[in-house]
C-alpha cells in the first residue's frame, strides 16, 4: 500500500492592532509545522497586515470588528481552497503571545493521530502570576459552570488556543461573530458529544499592548455578557430543538 499522506494543518491567528506582537509571535511558531499560517486580520488601524506578509503569512481581512467574525474568515478562506485541498486539522492562536506557540504541536498531536475531535490550551493549572486576572478566572469558572449545567459537560476553561479537524470544523457550523465564539464551540462539542480533550498549557501575560477583554473592566464585562447570553441562546435552542440521539 502506497504510504499515507503526512497530516496537512492550518493555522488562523485572530488580530487587531498587534504590530507590536505579530512578528515575534510568527517567528515563534514551529517551523514549518503548519501548511498555512493565516493572520485574520480584524480592521487594524496599525501595520499588523503588513508586518504579517512581509513575514511569510497569509493575511486576509475581516473589517467588521469580533473575535469571531476574525476566526471565520480565515476558516472562509480555507474553505475556499476547494475539498481537494481541505487540511487535517486547523489551529486557533491569539497574536498576543499569551499562550507560547510552541505547545501546538502537543495540541495537534490528539487531532492527527485520530484520538480527538477537539483540543483546548487550558490555562488555569499553569497560568503564570497575574496572568489571568481574577475577574478572567472567575469568567471562565461561571461560562464553565452553565455549559454543564446546560449539557452535562465539565470544561475548566475557554482557552483561546485549540485545534479542530476539518470535519469537526464543519460540524460544529459554527455561527457567532463575537465574543461567544469559544463557548459556542465548546457548548456545540459538548451537545454533539465529540471528543475534546483539554491540555494544560502554560500562559504568560500578554507580551505588549492591552487586551481588548481584560484590559478594562468594561470590555471584561461586554464579552461576559455575551459569553453568558450565547450559552442561554444555544441552551434555549436545544430545547426547542434537541440534539438527534
Amino acid at each position: 500500500m502506497p504510504p499515507s499522506s503526512p497530516p496537512t494543518i492550518d493555522l488562523i491567528v485572530p488580530a487587531r492592532n498587534e504590530e507590536s506582537n505579530i512578528v515575534a509571535m510568527l517567528d515563534a511558531l514551529p517551523a514549518g509545522f503548519f501548511r498555512h499560517v493565516i493572520i485574520a486580520d480584524n480592521g487594524s488601524t496599525d501595520r499588523t497586515a503588513d508586518l504579517a506578509k512581509s513575514h511569510g503569512a497569509t493575511v486576509v481581512h475581516e473589517p467588521k470588528p469580533g473575535y469571531g467574525a476574525a476566526c471565520q474568515a480565515g476558516l472562509t478562506w480555507i474553505a475556499n481552497l476547494g475539498t481537494d485541498h481541505a487540511p487535517t486539522a486547523v489551529a486557533f492562536l491569539d497574536a498576543d503571545l499569551a499562550d507560547d506557540p510552541a505547545e501546538l504541536p502537543r495540541l495537534c498531536e490528539p487531532i492527527t493521530t485520530g484520538k480527538a475531535d477537539m483540543t483546548i490550551g487550558t490555562r488555569i493549572n499553569l497560568a503564570q502570576p497575574g496572568a489571568l486576572d481574577p475577574h478572567q478566572r472567575f469568567g471562565n469558572w461561571l461560562a464553565c459552570k452553565l455549559i454543564a449545567l446546560a449539557t452535562g459537560k465539565h470544561y475548566k476553561d475557554l482557552g483561546p488556543m485549540r485545534v479542530l479537524s476539518w470535519p469537526t470544523v464543519k460540524k460544529l457550523n459554527m455561527q457567532d461573530r463575537t465574543w461567544g465564539w469559544t463557548v459556542e464551540m465548546q457548548f456545540k462539542a459538548a451537545r454533539q458529544k465529540l471528543r475534546v480533550l483539554e491540555i494544560d498549557v502554560p500562559y504568560r501575560k500578554r507580551r505588549s499592548g492591552k487586551s481588548k477583554i481584560s484590559g478594562s473592566l468594561i470590555g471584561s464585562a461586554k464579552a461576559g455578557t455575551k459569553i453568558i447570553s450565547t450559552i442561554f441562546t444555544l441552551w434555549l435552542t436545544d430545547r426547542k430543538h434537541p440534539p438527534a440521539p
